[in-house]
């Protein structure tokens, strides 16, 4: 006879298609939504004839002859850009925090959880601080040194953690807050020289924000990494699946767990580096998105993977649209927005298990 927990998890695996086409249809609308917020309104109808008029079989289908210049400059080149970037980042996130959480077998892990984000933040201010690199890399310097500070820092933890041909989870785990720990204050010592300009735009990126996406040159710099990254999560998705039996078991099952483990290591580092070289440090999407998507639709990553990356895009764009109008005339970082929704269910989740978690 079947218990109580066993009927709803055979219930969330046969309907896992059923909330993967809502949170799909559900982020079409959240997208086109987002699209009609700014200081310029912009009709619903002529968003939808602006995005018609991009697709080259539907130009000639569409009466685009009402249509501004200026409105067309609006949608595609500001807003358009700005919102794919978002669905990309929180995508990013949530693909990097559910491969991760599955790595860990610990809910309470992140993309962040092994020094991606501080190694991001040391990058980023190398070059505000110090102007590292501004004459060899030219504009996109900040991007660039955020991306692979993260990067770097994420081998480094896997190289110093890594004990003979192993890597042990818990070792990996106290290594990148080690690392987390020492970076972060050089950040802050590099904070402490800063001139009040700098330490204003120093503080807004490693809060997060969006606001410097408004351009397809972003777009272009982070999809084929984020989309690569993805894919590879994607192709272990079964072993991650095997993982959650235990490393002993998996073992049994043939799962080469340290190949297994360094090459998600590395696709969720270069899905955070990405993200984060671009928006600046957004918490608590790739920790809570992938929680409450394992809720719904079970915890088969063959699912797990790409809902997450569903819902952690719609979840981004939501909270950006909300930066954006919760201040007036002026906008809120998007970590803020993303750390009043995510602290809550943290605290959620330190409650859920009296006991704790195990690392």
């Amino acid at each position: 006879m079947k218990t109580d927990t066993e009927t709803a998890h055979l219930r969330r695996v046969s309907h896992w298609k059923t909330y993967l086409l809502i949170m799909t249809i559900a982020f079409g609308i959240v997208f086109i939504l987002s699209l009609n917020l700014g200081y310029a309104p912009i009709p619903f109808s002529d968003i939808l004839t602006i995005l018609a008029k991009q697709v080259p079989i539907l130009e000639n289908l569409v009466d685009s002859s009402h249509i501004t210049t200026t409105a067309e400059v609006i949608i595609t080149q500001i807003r358009l850009p700005r919102v794919i970037c978002g669905a990309l980042v929180g995508a990013a996130l949530a693909t990097a925090g559910a491969t991760y959480q599955g790595i860990f077998r610990n809910p309470m892990a992140d993309p962040y959880v092994i020094g991606a984000s501080t190694g991001a933040a040391l990058g980023a201010a190398l070059v505000m601080v110090l102007g590292i690199g501004v004459s060899l890399l030219g504009v996109n310097t900040l991007q660039i040194m955020a991306f692979v500070g993260s990067l770097i820092t994420v081998l480094v933890v896997y190289a110093i953690a890594r004990v003979g041909s192993r890597v042990p989870v818990t070792t990996l785990l106290l290594t990148g807050i080690a690392v987390s720990l020492f970076l972060s204050a050089i950040v802050t010592f590099l904070r402490t020289i800063a001139s009040d300009q700098i330490l204003h735009g120093l503080t807004f990126w490693l809060i997060g924000s969006l606001a410097p996406t408004e351009n397809w040159g972003k777009v272009w710099a982070v999809l084929p990494l984020i989309v690569v990254g993805a894919v590879i999560a994607y192709m272990y998705s079964r072993d991650l699946n095997i993982l959650a039996l235990g490393e002993d078991q998996a073992q049994h099952l043939g799962v080469e767990i340290e190949k297994v483990k360094r090459i998600l290591l590395v696709s969720g580092a270069l899905m955070t580096a990405a993200a984060v070289s671009i928006s600046g440090l957004i918490g608590f999407v790739g920790l809570i998105i992938p929680h409450l998507t394992r809720v719904l639709i079970g915890p088969d990553h063959r699912v797990l993977l790409p809902t997450s990356a569903v819902v952690g895009a719609s979840f981004l764009i939501i909270c950006d649209a909300l930066s954006r109008v919760i201040m007036g005339s002026g906008e809120a970082p998007v970590g803020v927005i993303t750390a009043l929704s995510g602290a809550p269910f943290f605290i959620y989740l330190l409650r859920k298990k009296r006991k704790g978690y195990t690392v």
